[in-house]
């Protein structure tokens, strides 16, 4: 009880409290019966039932709850100070591993922070030892500007080349016309136009972009006959409109003009 007292912690607290009330209880007891006067380890002698081995024991029995409960805390306590000795010095082995690498890695970070000097060829401003973003760029820039134009001059030429090679390509291209094949039914005045004399008259038109083909003589009515001609024009510059007037424009010979077939070639 007095080791105990001098502690300053306790690791289990509630049985130390339940050891001390059992023990206020011995001393009320002792001072209200009298000792019983009983022999070490006589239980049995003893006529007070409260020194019974059943609670408390008597004062001078080595084999009482209570002596045994203080043996055990005591075991414990002394096993408690080991471990807490143990985790002390295990503590003390990770502060002083921290703090060395603490060093190592603040050693090392100075060492990339502060270049030497001496080495350093490029002509940028330095700035406590750190050379200036915006300086590395410009400095790049300078190096390397010169390559830059070269490959963009470069670039431009392989691009007009290209463009000349493509235009003159679609130069050398055929255009392709748009033409169309026309059969005409030409209808004569009378029964008596000389259908030959007609057909002069239609093959003397000329224009750019006609050409006149084959052309035969069909029945129309009684005796009369048409003439049937064929042409091939070319769309952009012959209008059937204007071929139908100049061929209607020989009034002795032509009544009406009528277009048999009209196809795209």
């Amino acid at each position: 009880m007095h080791e105990l007292a001098h502690e300053n912690i306790w690791y289990d607290r509630s049985r130390c409290e339940d050891a001390e009330l059992e023990y206020q209880h011995y001393l009320v007891h002792q001072h209200q019966q009298p000792h019983c006067g009983a022999s070490k380890g006589d239980v049995q002698a003893c006529p007070s039932a409260k020194c019974s081995s059943s609670n408390t024991g008597c004062v001078g029995s080595s084999d009482s709850p209570l002596t045994t409960r203080l043996a055990h805390l005591e075991s414990e306590n002394k096993q408690l100070r080991l471990m807490t000795s143990d985790l002390e010095s295990v503590i003390k082995r990770l502060e002083s591993r921290v703090s060395t690498l603490e060093k190592s890695a603040s050693g090392h970070t100075g060492a990339a922070v502060c270049p030497d000097k001496s080495k350093v060829t490029s002509p940028a401003v330095q700035q406590n030892g750190v050379v200036s973003a915006k300086d590395a760029d410009e400095d790049d820039f300078e190096l390397f500007g010169d390559d830059n134009e070269e490959d963009d001059a470069e670039a431009e030429r392989l691009k007009q080349e290209r463009v000349k090679a493509y235009e003159d390509k679609k130069a050398k291209k055929p255009v392709l016309i748009a033409k169309s094949n026309i059969i005409l039914d030409v209808k004569p005045l009378d029964d008596e136009t000389d259908m030959v004399e007609l057909e002069k008259c239609v093959r003397s038109i000329e224009m750019d972009g006609l050409l006149w083909g084959s052309s035969k003589l069909v029945p129309l009515a009684y005796t009369i006959k048409k003439l049937q001609i064929s042409c091939v024009v070319e769309d952009d510059k012959v209008s059937v409109d204007d071929l139908e007037e100049k061929i209607t424009a020989f009034e002795d010979y032509v009544q009406s003009i009528d277009i048999a077939a009209f196809n795209k070639i």
